[in-house]
């Protein structure tokens, strides 16, 4: 059993019987944004939880499905998160008597019984349904099923579309990244500055780790969450040294801690001279910025484990990289491992080429062991379109740092995700629409991911609850919920049911943990590499296939029938 727990959890996925019975009954946390309470809804839910109770209908069964129309970014995948933080918030849910006092004073013409009814509303009568966090997910498919009594569920419409919108969109955005870069690459998340407000930024360091992310600059969120933290110096740093005479203390110790290099800055000195004096290097550069080589000198000082340098203040091959280099060799000459350089301006693909070659060139010259393959990063507003553009053009860059295009989801402000009522006390209820992609799929439905003899996912598909479920190896005819003539027969090798139950409420259901973060970034990665590659190109990728079974298309087009009014023409 995975953790109940989030990101740095400390229930291990390998627990024991005893240990997952002692999960299961434990609380589940509040939200991680406090602000995450019943009021954070629209007034139209009080509203419409008012008039149910007015006419008595608020105990009424309802069932509503969270899905999305389109995918985002052009693409045709998305990445589901955000479920545990709703989880969070039903577990919690409850108001405090200032909340009510506050509903009184902007609903003053309410009856006081629908005060108190708030007073002990709570969501144990609530059913959680859900595809698990991390999954990639289609259009129309319901993301997340809620059914209970509809003056309830109501009210958590606003909360679950906020807390599953952004999340998804910025851990599909995340995916899209990592699937440009590539597999090999370090990918560094550095989007708080620019994020929109601080729950932008906690909440984006977050899921960009589900999407496949290595790491964030995000000092709280790797508190919050357990992410790995990465981070070096900013162009302030360097330029805030005028001379290397401001370095006082010039001692170090050896990584071995078996003597002291009491001048560490001659020691960093003399091997910038040899530097300049090599015949592989000749020409390259002359005389290097003192005041960088200060800058480097005192970081490294600082921290000699984990050296790295930004190395474009003033200019990468003439006086960045060759500073950072004498800095490295006079760490290596004490037994440390320099970790590497960062760009962060001009012709990235051109400098990380040469700086590799510079690498590879006191390698050989001078016999360091592993110098040649030092780590480049790379940063400056970068984006897909530019990670893209650097594979065409060949590059020589380990790491990538992203931040503004990235964490704001530049080209695409939300993911349009949707909460419908499909059945009340038992009766399927549809929304019709002239737009027939807003037409909803009605009645309580199960849904199933059918897998082809590669491994890889061919359509999903979504039946009524209670029809017989696909199995492997048995036909079954696939059908476009709206098109008469797109439909498929398929002979599924792996039938995998996609609604898990997250919340039982009263229902004595099993319920499935909440995972730790790791877990559900591993479930991401897993399920990406499931998906057929042209499914997730970037350029004209295939649409994936979402289908109903024969008889849901049948009664989804009786249902639409019977309400559609019938026009009368004069």
């Amino acid at each position: 059993m995975a953790a109940l727990a989030s990101g740095n959890g400390t229930i291990d996925a390998a627990a024991t019987a005893e240990q997952r019975q002692t999960a299961e009954a434990a609380p589940i946390r509040s939200a991680t944004n406090p602000m995450v309470t019943p009021l954070l809804t629209d007034l139209y839910q009080f509203t419409m939880a008012y008039a149910y109770w007015k006419a008595g209908k608020h105990l009424e069964r309802a069932v509503f499905d969270l899905y999305f129309r389109k995918n985002p970014f052009g693409g045709e995948y998305t990445v589901f998160a955000g479920l545990e933080e709703c989880i969070r918030l039903i577990a919690n849910f409850h108001f405090k008597e200032e909340d009510i006092s506050f509903m009184r004073s902007v609903m003053p013409t309410c009856e006081d019984g629908f005060f108190e009814y708030l007073r002990e509303v709570d969501c144990s009568d609530v059913e959680v349904y859900a595809v698990p966090e991390g999954s990639v997910v289609f259009p129309k498919v319901p993301l997340i099923r809620v059914e209970g009594p509809v003056a309830v569920v109501q009210l958590l419409e606003t909360p679950f579309v906020n807390l599953v919108n952004y999340a998804s969109l910025v851990t599909t955005n995340a995916a899209r990244h990592r699937f440009v870069a590539g597999n090999t690459k370090y990918l560094l998340e550095f989007g708080l500055r620019r994020a929109q407000g601080p729950d932008g930024g906690i909440s984006a360091s977050k899921y960009c780790y589900i999407g496949g992310f290595d790491a964030t600059s995000n000092v709280a969120a790797g508190n919050l969450f357990g992410i790995p933290l990465r981070g070096t110096h900013s162009h302030a740093f360097v330029s805030s040294y005028m001379s290397p005479d401001e370095i006082v203390d010039k001692s170090l110790h050896s990584h071995d801690g078996s003597s002291t290099c009491m001048d560490f800055l001659s020691l960093v000195q003399t091997w910038l001279s040899k530097l300049q004096l090599s015949e592989s290097l000749h020409g390259v550069f002359g005389e290097t910025n003192q005041s960088e080589l200060a800058a480097f000198t005192s970081y490294a000082l600082a921290f000699p484990n984990n050296f790295l340098a930004l190395v474009d203040t003033y200019d990468v091959i003439r006086s960045g990289i060759p500073n950072f280099c004498a800095v490295a060799l006079a760490l290596n000459d004490l037994g440390y491992k320099a970790s590497g350089i960062r760009l962060d301006s001009g012709d990235l693909a051109y400098l990380s080429i040469e700086a590799r070659k510079f690498f590879q060139a006191i390698e050989k010259e001078f016999n360091v062991p592993g110098f040649g393959k030092m780590s480049i990063t790379a940063s400056n507003d970068l984006n897909e379109e530019t990670l893209d553009a650097l594979n065409k053009q060949g590059h020589e860059i380990d790491a990538f740092g992203i931040g503004t295009y990235l964490v704001t989801c530049y080209t695409q402000a939300a993911l349009g995700c949707v909460f419908k009522l499909v059945e009340i006390n038992k009766q399927p209820r549809i929304k019709l629409s002239e737009d027939v992609t807003k037409v909803s799929i009605p009645c309580k439905k199960r849904c199933f991911r059918l897998y082809g003899r590669e491994g890889y996912a061919l359509v999903d598909i979504m039946t009524g609850e209670n029809e017989t479920p696909p199995k492997v190896g048995e036909r079954i005819l696939c059908r476009h919920p709206f098109n008469e003539s797109k439909r498929a027969y398929v002979v599924p090798q792996r039938v995998e049911e996609l609604l898990k139950c997250y919340w039982p409420g009263s229902s004595n259901k099993p319920r499935e943990d909440l995972p730790v973060l790791k877990i559900i970034r591993d479930r991401c990665m897993q399920q990406l590499e499931q998906m057929r590659s042209d499914h997730m190109r970037r350029l004209n990728p295939t649409p994936y296939k979402v289908s109903v079974s024969g008889k849901l298309y049948d009664f989804i087009h009786f249902l639409w029938l019977s309400e559609a009014p019938v026009g009368e023409l004069q």
